[in-house]
C-alpha cells in the first residue's frame, strides 16, 4: 500500500509539474507587461517582475533566459492578443464598407482599452525594432491580417465601393496611424491647442473623423 500511495504521489506531482510551469510563465508575462509598458526596455527591472509574478529571478530566466528575450515575448504576446481579438471582427462575413468600418472602430477601441500596447510599440521602436526583429512568430501573426483586409477590398472593388490599386498594408498602417498618434499625443497636443482631446465628446468625434477619412478615400471618383 505504501509503494502504491508513494507512486500516487509521483504520477500527482507530474501532472501537476506542466500546469505550475505554465502558470508561473503567464504570471511572468503579465508581469513582465506591466514592467515594460511602465519602464520600457531600457527602464524595466527583473527583480521586480520576479517580485510581481510571486516568483524569483531564477525562474526567470530559466523560462525565458534573459530580459531581452523575456521583452520579445512580452511583445510576441501582446501582438498575438491583438491579431486574435481582430479575428473576431469576421470582416468577410459583412458588406466591404462595413468591414472596413469595424477594423477602424477596432482599432480604435482596442488602443483605448490597451494602452500597454502603444508603450510597449513607443520602447522597441527605441531600440528600432531589435527584439521584433528576431521573433520567429510575429510576422507570421501579422500576415493573415493583412491578408483579410486585401480581400475586403478585393471585394469593394468587385461591387464599385472601393478604387483600384489601394494596398492593404498601407491601408492598415493608416488606420493604426491616426489611433496612434492621436492617442500617444493627446497631452502635447490638448496643451498645444488648447482643447481637451481625451473627453468623451472628443474621443466619439475623433472616432467619426477618422472613419469618414478612411472611407472617404476607398470611395471610388465619380
Amino acid at each position: 500500500m505504501a509503494v502504491a500511495a508513494v507512486e500516487t504521489s509521483r504520477t500527482a506531482t507530474r501532472a501537476r509539474a506542466p500546469r505550475d510551469a505554465g502558470r508561473t510563465q503567464a504570471a511572468i508575462l503579465v508581469a513582465a507587461t506591466k514592467e515594460f509598458a511602465r519602464y520600457g526596455m531600457a527602464g524595466a527591472r527583473v527583480d521586480r517582475i520576479a517580485a510581481r509574478a510571486k516568483t524569483n529571478k531564477r525562474m526567470l530566466y530559466y523560462y525565458f533566459g534573459n530580459k531581452a528575450a523575456l521583452f520579445r515575448a512580452v511583445l510576441e504576446a501582446a501582438y498575438a492578443r491583438i491579431r486574435a481579438a481582430e479575428q473576431g471582427l469576421d470582416l468577410l462575413a459583412v458588406a466591404p464598407p462595413e468591414g472596413v468600418r469595424r477594423l477602424v472602430e477596432f482599432t480604435w477601441n482596442y488602443y483605448l482599452a490597451h494602452p500597454e500596447f502603444m508603450t510597449l510599440l513607443n520602447s522597441e521602436n527605441l531600440h528600432r525594432a531589435r527584439h521584433l526583429k528576431r521573433s520567429r512568430h510575429v510576422q507570421a501573426m501579422n500576415s493573415p491580417l493583412i491578408e483579410t483586409l486585401g480581400q475586403v477590398l478585393a471585394a469593394g472593388q468587385r461591387r464599385g465601393e472601393f478604387r483600384a490599386g489601394v494596398d492593404g498594408l498601407q491601408l492598415y498602417v493608416s488606420i493604426a496611424a491616426l489611433s496612434y498618434f492621436y492617442l500617444g499625443n493627446n497631452h502635447t497636443l490638448s496643451a498645444v491647442f488648447g482643447r481637451d482631446l481625451s473627453t468623451a465628446a472628443a474621443k466619439r468625434e475623433r472616432l467619426a473623423h477618422m472613419t469618414d477619412v478612411i472611407l472617404g478615400y476607398l470611395r471610388p471618383a465619380p
